[in-house]
C-alpha cells in the first residue's frame, strides 16, 4: 500500500513538472523571454567616418555622406494621443508626398495607419533619406516632437554612410572605390583603403523588451577614429579639361574606348587622367582604367625609345641617312610597310617625323642583331621590363621580351623597334617622354602628395626619380629637336600651334591579337608629347581604340584631343605664356562688361595683366560685398559692387560655375549643374525669394 502510494506521488509530481515545463514556454514564454531580452547585453561596432579624397587645390573628390534610416514607434506617445494624431494625419501625409515624391499622399495615410493598427514598434518608414529630408522631416506635425524628444514621436533613427563623388564621373575610376562585399579595391579608394576607413569603436548596448538596444554607460564606450583624409596631385579642373576633350573625340570618331592623362614634367604629378569605354552610340563611361591597366603595343610611339637607343649607343645622329627603300622591305618573310611609300634615302630625323618603320626596322637590325642583349639593356634601364609602382592597384605588366625569350624571333628586333611584338601601359610610355621633356631625369608617375590627418600633414609623398640619367644630356637636347620636328615637318603638322609650341610623336598601330581576326582589321591612335616644346611643363599621353568613322591615323583622331588639351591648359595657365610687353600704352574701351564674380579674382587677374582698376565713386559698399561687376571706364577697369540680397535669388547668368556654386551653397540651397562652362540659364529667376530645401538647375555653356 505504501509502495502504490509512493509510485502516485512520483507519478502528481512528475505530472506537475511537465505541466510546469508547459505553461512557461507556452504561455508564459514571451514574459520570460522578454525578461531574458532585458538581461541581455551585446558589444555594438561604431562605424569610423571614412576619410575624404582632395584635388591638388582642396577641390572635394570624394567623400561620405551621411544617410538616415527612420523607424516608428507606433506605441510611442503621439501614435497613441488619437485625436492630435487624427488632426495632424492629412497634413503630415501631404508633406511627407511633397518631399519624397516617391508615392501620394493616400499612399502614406494608409501605410501609417496600418503601421499603428498593428502595434509595430520598429517600422521601416524610409531609408536612405539625406541629412536636409531629416531635417524637413523633424519639421513636421507630429514628427516635429521628436525634436525635443525623439521618443515621444516614435523616431528611431539610424545613421550611416555613403560614398559620394561630388564632380561625378569626372576621375570616377582612379579615385575608385572599394566595394562592401568581396576584395575588389579599385584606385584610390582602394589602394589607401586603411588608411581611409580609420577606425571603428566599440559601444556596449543592452537589449530591453521589444527587441531595442539601449547604450548602458558612455564609460563602456570607445570612440571611433576618423579616416586620413587623401590629397592627390589630380586637379579637378584639368581633368574636367581632359575628359570633355577625350569624351567629344570618341563620340566623333564612333571609338571603343580612349585615354588621355597629362603630367607635370618636373615632378611626375599626373594632373589628369581620363578613361571612358563607349556603352552605347554616343554614351560613354568610366569604366576601366586604361591609363594604368592596360598593357598595349604602341605603335610608332616606341620609336622614341628605338631612336634613344641608337643615338645612346654612338651608331647614329639625327642628320646621318638611312635608305627607307621606298617604304617596304622584307623581314624574314614579313613585309614591313611605311604609311608614307616613295621615301627613298633620308635622315634619321626625317625618318623620325615621318614614322618610317622600314627605316627604323633596319637600323636596329643592323646595330644590334650580333648583340640583342645591348638593346634590351636599354630596356631595362628605362624601366620597360617591370611595371610601374604606383599609388593604384591594378597596374598592368608590361611585356617586353628578352633575346632569351623563347618567343624571340629574326623578326623581333625591327618590330620591336616600331612597337610591335611587345606591350607596355600608357602611362609607362608616357614616362619615358617625360624624361626626356625632363632633360634626361626620368621620374616616377605621382598621383598622391599627402595624407593629412585633422588639416596636418601626417605622410608625404615628394618627387621620386627613377633614373637620374636615361640618356646623356646631348641625346635628350637631341630627342626634343626630333619630336619638336614632328610637329614642324612631319606628322603632326597639320596642328602645330601659333601660340605655343610642342613636340611629339604620333603612333598608328594594326590591332593584333587571336581574336582580332574575327572582328575584322582595326587601329590604335595615339600622341605622346609635351609642351611648350622650349620649356617644357606638361607631358601628355592620348590613346584612341578602334575608331569606326573613317579616320584612323593619330594625326586625325588622337592628335586632336592632345592639342584641344594643351590650348586650354596654355590659355589657363598664365605661368606659360611669355612676358607681356607693352608697346602701346593706350586703353581701349572694347573690354567687354565682366559678369557678376569675386572681387578678389577679379583683382588678382588684372594684376596680371597689368591693367589699372578703381572702384566708382559712389560705390559707397565696396567694403561690404565681395561680389563686383567690371567695365572699362576712364583709362581704368571700374569695379561696381554687387549687394546680393538676403532672402533672395541672386542673377547668376554669366557667373562661372565655379562662383556660382560657391555663392549659392553659401546660402543652403543645392545646386544642379548641367553641361560645363558658364551660367546660361538658371531654374529658379533672379529676385525670388528663397526657401527651405530649395534645389535650383544651372545650365552651363
Amino acid at each position: 500500500m505504501r509502495m502504490t502510494l509512493v509510485f502516485s506521488g512520483m507519478f502528481v509530481f512528475a505530472v506537475l513538472v511537465l505541466y510546469t515545463v508547459f505553461k512557461i514556454q507556452v504561455f508564459e514564454g514571451k514574459k520570460w523571454r522578454a525578461m531574458a531580452d532585458s538581461l541581455s547585453t551585446h558589444v555594438f561596432e561604431i562605424e569610423a567616418t571614412r576619410g575624404n579624397i582632395f584635388d591638388c587645390q582642396g577641390n572635394l573628390l570624394a567623400t561620405s555622406m551621411p544617410i538616415y534610416d527612420v523607424f516608428l514607434d507606433t506605441k510611442a506617445k503621439a501614435f497613441q494621443e488619437e485625436e492630435g494624431f487624427q488632426n495632424s494625419l492629412d497634413s503630415l501625409t501631404n508633406d511627407l508626398a511633397e518631399l519624397f515624391k516617391d508615392k501620394s499622399a493616400q499612399a502614406y495615410k494608409q501605410s501609417l495607419l496600418r503601421a499603428k493598427r498593428e502595434g509595430n514598434r520598429y517600422f521601416l518608414f524610409k531609408r536612405k533619406i539625406s541629412y536636409m529630408q531629416l531635417h524637413a522631416m523633424l519639421e513636421m506635425p507630429i514628427f516635429r516632437l521628436g525634436k525635443r524628444n525623439k521618443y515621444v514621436a516614435g523616431l528611431r533613427i539610424s545613421e550611416r554612410t555613403r560614398r559620394e563623388k561630388p564632380f561625378g564621373m569626372l576621375a570616377e575610376r582612379t579615385i575608385g572605390f572599394k566595394q562592401e562585399i568581396g576584395s575588389v579595391r579599385v584606385g584610390l579608394e582602394g589602394f589607401f583603403d586603411e588608411k581611409l576607413s580609420g577606425k571603428s569603436g566599440k559601444h556596449v548596448m543592452q537589449r530591453i523588451a521589444g527587441g531595442t538596444w539601449v547604450p548602458i554607460d558612455d564609460e563602456l564606450m570607445i570612440d571611433a577614429q576618423q579616416g586620413k583624409d587623401i590629397i592627390s596631385t589630380l586637379d579637378i579642373n584639368l581633368q574636367d579639361v581632359a575628359e570633355n576633350a577625350l569624351l567629344s573625340n570618341l563620340i566623333l570618331n564612333g571609338a571603343e574606348f580612349g585615354t588621355a592623362i597629362l603630367m607635370e614634367v618636373a615632378t611626375g604629378d599626373i594632373k589628369a587622367v581620363a578613361n571612358l569605354t563607349r556603352e552605347s552610340e554616343g554614351v560613354y563611361k568610366e569604366k576601366y582604367n586604361y591609363a594604368v591597366g592596360e598593357s598595349v603595343e604602341p605603335g610608332s610611339t616606341f620609336k622614341l625609345v628605338s631612336a634613344l637607343s641608337l643615338l645612346e649607343d654612338g651608331f647614329m645622329k639625327p642628320e646621318d641617312k638611312v635608305d627607307a627603300e621606298n617604304g617596304q622591305k622584307a623581314f624574314c618573310n614579313t613585309v614591313m610597310k611605311d604609311a608614307e611609300f616613295g621615301t627613298g634615302v633620308i635622315t634619321l630625323q626625317e625618318a623620325f617625323e615621318h614614322s618610317s618603320n622600314v627605316a627604323f626596322g633596319k637600323l636596329m637590325k643592323k646595330y644590334y642583331e650580333r648583340d640583342p642583349s645591348k638593346v634590351f639593356a636599354h630596356y631595362k634601364a628605362l624601366g620597360l621590363t617591370e611595371k610601374l609602382n604606383l599609388q593604384l592597384s591594378g597596374v598592368g605588366m608590361p611585356n617586353v621580351k628578352s633575346p632569351s625569350h623563347k618567343a624571340w624571333s629574326c623578326t623581333s628586333l625591327p618590330y620591336m623597334a616600331i612597337g610591335y611584338e611587345l606591350t607596355l601601359t600608357p602611362l609607362q610610355l608616357l614616362t619615358i617622354y617625360n624624361g626626356v621633356a625632363n632633360n634626361g631625369v626620368m621620374v616616377k608617375p605621382n598621383l598622391v602628395k599627402s595624407i593629412n590627418q585633422a588639416g596636418k600633414i601626417i605622410k608625404s609623398y615628394p618627387p621620386v626619380v627613377l633614373n637620374p640619367q636615361m640618356c646623356r644630356p646631348e641625346v635628350a637636347k637631341q630627342l626634343r629637336a626630333m619630336m619638336e620636328g614632328v610637329v614642324l615637318h612631319g606628322t603632326a603638322s597639320t596642328l602645330k600651334s601659333n601660340f605655343y609650341s610642342y613636340a611629339g610623336k604620333t603612333g598608328t598601330a594594326v590591332i593584333t591579337g587571336p581574336r582580332q581576326a574575327s572582328r575584322g582589321k582595326a587601329y590604335r591612335a595615339s600622341f605622346c608629347g609635351y609642351f611648350p616644346a622650349e620649356n617644357p611643363k606638361y607631358s601628355c599621353f592620348v590613346m584612341v581604340s578602334r575608331p569606326s568613322e573613317g579616320e584612323y591615323y593619330a594625326a586625325k583622331v588622337a592628335l586632336p584631343i592632345f592639342k584641344e588639351i594643351a590650348d586650354k591648359v596654355y590659355a589657363s595657365a598664365l605661368n606659360l605664356h611669355r612676358e607681356l610687353k607693352f608697346t602701346n600704352t593706350g586703353f581701349t574701351t572694347d573690354l567687354p562688361q565682366l559678369p557678376l564674380a569675386d572681387k578678389g579674382d577679379v583683382k588678382e587677374i588684372l594684376d596680371q595683366v597689368k591693367l589699372s582698376s578703381h572702384f566708382h565713386n559712389d560705390s559707397i559698399h565696396q567694403d561690404e560685398s565681395d561680389w563686383v561687376m567690371a567695365s572699362a571706364q576712364d583709362n581704368s577697369v571700374a569695379m561696381q559692387p554687387i549687394i546680393i540680397q538676403n532672402g533672395k535669388m541672386p542673377d547668376l547668368r554669366g557667373m562661372g560655375a565655379k562662383d556660382a556654386l560657391y555663392l549659392l551653397e553659401r546660402k543652403g540651397i543645392h545646386v544642379q549643374l548641367i553641361g560645363f562652362g558658364k551660367v546660361k540659364k538658371q531654374s529658379v529667376s533672379p529676385g525670388s525669394p528663397l526657401r527651405k530645401n530649395l534645389i535650383i538647375q544651372l545650365q552651363l555653356g
